[in-house]
């Protein structure tokens, strides 16, 4: 067997393992944020007069529309089978939808605020979150004009690559931070009713570390593969 061949091959199934581990635990994380949210927070509505369930698409819309679809977008550059182009494209397109839940789940984070009279970003995690979504969507529109739309030089795109790579994971970890730091603000600020409330925040947010943890594996064993 050709030693390249081999070398990819040795690769492969443990990327198409952390791929796999990486969609149990978003699904978990979803799984949960929907029990945390429905069982115990009065469900969401982005419309409605009780400012709660207008907070409540938020926390959904940041962990499935913005996280996960961001882990989707870069588990796919390496797991979706057809060519680099059509990688490139679906690539975009995931995040760019992740980038669409995300200004819903930012403007109704606002739109509660604004319903409670409250200060718009005055905490840790809402300097962390809303940097990191402009950060985002820099960097969509860099790996849109560097990577898929004409004009750059095959020497150029070579060489901000590793940058548009590694800023794309930098900025799943710090989705994550804002994730974990937003749920620890929230329990503390609305107080936590049942002890398994608790317990299903404390695993909601696992699910999450562990999900960012298993797609940047995956992603980083796939660059092998």
């Amino acid at each position: 067997m050709d030693p390249n061949v081999a070398h990819r091959y040795r690769y492969r199934r443990p990327a198409s393992g952390m791929t796999f581990i990486a969609h149990l635990f978003g699904i978990l994380a979803i799984m949960l944020s929907l029990v945390w949210l429905l069982h115990y927070r009065e469900g969401f509505d982005i419309d409605s007069d009780n400012t709660n369930r207008i907070f409540n698409v938020h926390p959904f819309l940041m962990i499935f529309g913005f996280i996960f679809m961001i882990g989707e977008a870069m588990m796919a550059y390496n797991t979706v089978g057809a060519d680099r182009k059509v990688q490139k494209i679906v690539h975009m397109l995931v995040h760019f939808v992740a980038l669409i839940l995300g200004i819903v789940g930012l403007h109704a984070a606002f739109k509660w605020h604004e319903k409670r009279g409250l200060t718009n970003l005055y905490s840790l995690h809402s300097w962390i979150g809303i940097g990191t979504f402009s950060l985002f969507c820099l960097q969509w529109l860099f790996g849109l004009s560097m990577f898929l739309l004409p004009g750059a030089s095959i020497e150029t795109r070579e060489r901000a690559a590793p940058w548009h790579v590694n800023g794309g994971r930098a900025l799943m970890y710090m989705a994550i931070v804002a994730a974990l730091t937003g749920l620890m603000e929230k329990a503390t600020f609305m107080g936590l009713r049942h002890q398994s409330e608790a317990n299903v925040i404390n695993f909601l947010g696992l699910s999450i570390l562990l999900f960012g943890i298993a797609v940047d594996l995956s992603v980083s064993l796939g660059r092998f593969a």
